[in-house]
């Protein structure tokens, strides 16, 4: 009997001998790799930041070891989240500023500025977030009060999409803004000829170039702040919208101290005609944490605010076709430029008009040139005969501004030009993928909320009771998929993230509910216990 237990002892030994040593084994998991099969496993391994086994919790206890073994307890792990399209840094700097979102009246929207120039001793005021279509009052805001609350602090308060800003008067000196002013793409607002104070789309610009810019501490203090809030919400990877040269470099240089873990592909801003000639002969600029190869450009402004280009007019201001931001022009000879590169061009269009122009450019200036994976950027309102123009070209789109633009959308479009709004299924079956991401700080920074809309297709309250135009609602494995593998695929890295699968970088989320069979109005509330970026617990 002694012989036999020696004989077992050495017996296990010699087994432990022969298991790889890795840093992390997981058993016991509901895990949805969202590999090419769509396949399940219940265990896997890490070593050196990246999954090396994936399978039963036999298939990998048998071949490997660790002094750090987790048991998950039958707990739902997902691929780390992607958000396609957001601004990672503007989230942060958000923090920094008056936070409108969620006023119910334009004398809150005061309220909220008056409490923060009170706790803040500054000498410009920013804010963001507010929406007249959810006042009771839903006339857009002049800026008689602001000016003589402020009459001397200039104040620019962006509406939730950041495509107009109510300007007070000291602000609106700043620009030289008069009734007389005119600018491409934008448009000065007058009400009884004079100034209101809005500005739409480049009009801004007038003011925000008079404005003291962020300095590096600021900067790094708001890229930190966003990565706590990411990471709470089981995002690993974002897609910044819209970056300078300068906030690129200090994100690189936070990464390489290992101060920020958050993983960034980063499109450079197209506004910054310098940053685009630097990058652009520099070529791409790729680490583990940082990806550098798409530049964002605007077509147009924003449904909201009338800045999105129709074909026809709008339905409620039948006066208004909306904006084009830039040029055709200039929107083509940008392409071609970019096109005799590794870059890719990432467009913002969201009217029907803006559109069809850019899908129009793409497609000419992409033949023979296969696999440059360009993007349309919202690709709210497409034109039915325009959707096979999506073949080639990757719709990356953001399910909650559907389930927070349906209650007036059709107020904009009208019956008919609305059932080709928010076409997630249509743009999904044109292309193949679809690439979901929040444009947060816009929306909810929350990828549930996303994952929620695009397959419910109603707001929390659960209205419309058979959900907004539901022929374009996603099932749940495609909004997985939109949310990791097909977002990597957008940004040319689906063969090391996006699904847990062997040799991929070990991102992964540890749900409290099944994502995959919770009742579908439970989705909303699930919490992430654990995030993990290269096998380490963020």
């Amino acid at each position: 009997m002694k012989n036999l237990y020696l004989l077992l002892i050495l017996a296990i030994c010699l087994s432990c001998q022969n298991k790889e040593q890795v840093d992390t084994i997981v058993t016991n998991a509901n895990v949805y790799t969202v590999d090419d099969n769509f396949t399940k496993a219940q265990a896997f391994a890490i070593k050196d930041g990246k999954f090396i086994a994936v399978g039963t919790n036999t298939e990998v206890n048998s071949k490997y070891t660790s002094k750090n073994t987790v048991d998950a307890n039958g707990k739902t792990i997902v691929p780390g989240f992607i958000d396609a399209h957001c601004h990672f840094l503007g989230l942060g700097l958000n923090e920094q500023q008056v936070d409108l979102v969620g006023t119910t009246s334009f004398e809150d929207m005061m309220k909220r500025v008056l409490d923060f120039s009170n706790k803040n001793n500054v000498d410009y005021i920013l804010g963001r977030g507010w929406d007249e279509t959810d006042w009771d009052d839903k006339a857009v805001p002049d800026n008689v009060l602001l000016s003589k609350l402020f009459p001397d602090t200039p104040i620019l308060l962006r509406r939730v999409d950041g495509h107009s800003a109510l300007c007070n008067e000291a602000a609106l000196k700043l620009g030289n803004i008069t009734a007389n002013t005119k600018v491409d793409g934008g448009e000065v607002a007058l009400n009884n000829g004079k100034p209101s104070g809005v500005l739409l789309d480049n009009a801004q610009a007038l003011v925000l170039k008079h404005w003291p810019q962020p300095t590096k501490t600021e900067i790094t203090k708001a890229l930190l702040a966003a990565q706590d809030i990411c990471f709470d919400y089981g995002l690993t990877t974002v897609d910044d919208a819209g970056l300078s040269r300068e906030s690129i470099e200090i994100i690189d240089s936070l990464q390489q101290l290992g101060e920020l873990n958050m993983r960034v592909y980063a499109m450079v801003s197209a506004k910054d005609t310098l940053a685009v000639d630097y990058y652009l002969k520099k070529g791409i600029y790729k680490t583990n944490k940082l990806n550098v190869r798409s530049f964002k450009v605007y077509a147009d402004g924003a449904l909201g605010s009338h800045g999105a280009l129709l074909r026809q007019p709008y339905t409620d201001q039948p006066q208004k076709y909306g904006l084009l931001t830039t040029s055709i022009n200039d929107l083509d000879a940008l392409a071609q430029r970019i096109s005799n590169s590794e870059y890719q061009m990432n467009t913002h269009a969201i009217g029907d008009s803006a559109n069809h122009a850019v899908l129009t450019i793409y497609n000419k200036v992409l033949q023979n040139k296969p696999d440059k994976r360009w993007r349309v950027e919202h690709a709210q309102v497409v034109s039915q005969q325009d959707f096979e123009m999506y073949k080639t070209i990757v719709p990356s789109v953001q399910p909650t501004h559907a389930t927070s633009d349906m209650y007036w959308a059709e107020q904009r479009l009208g019956n008919e030009r609305v059932k080709v709004a928010y076409a997630y299924k249509q743009l999904l079956n044109a292309h193949g993928k679809i690439a979901l991401g929040t444009d947060f700080p816009v929306e909810h920074v929350s990828p549930f909320l996303t994952f929620y809309a695009a397959v419910a297709r109603q707001d929390a309250k659960q209205f419309p009771k058979d959900g907004f135009q539901k022929e374009d609602a996603l099932t749940r494995e495609e909004a997985l998929k939109g949310m990791t593998i097909w977002a990597a695929y957008s940004n040319f890295e689906e063969h090391e993230k996006g699904s847990i699968e062997i040799g991929k970088f070990a991102d992964f989320i540890v749900l409290d509910k099944d994502i995959m069979t919770v009742d579908v109005y439970d989705i909303p509330n699930i919490k992430v216990e654990q995030t993990f970026v290269d096998g380490v617990k963020r």
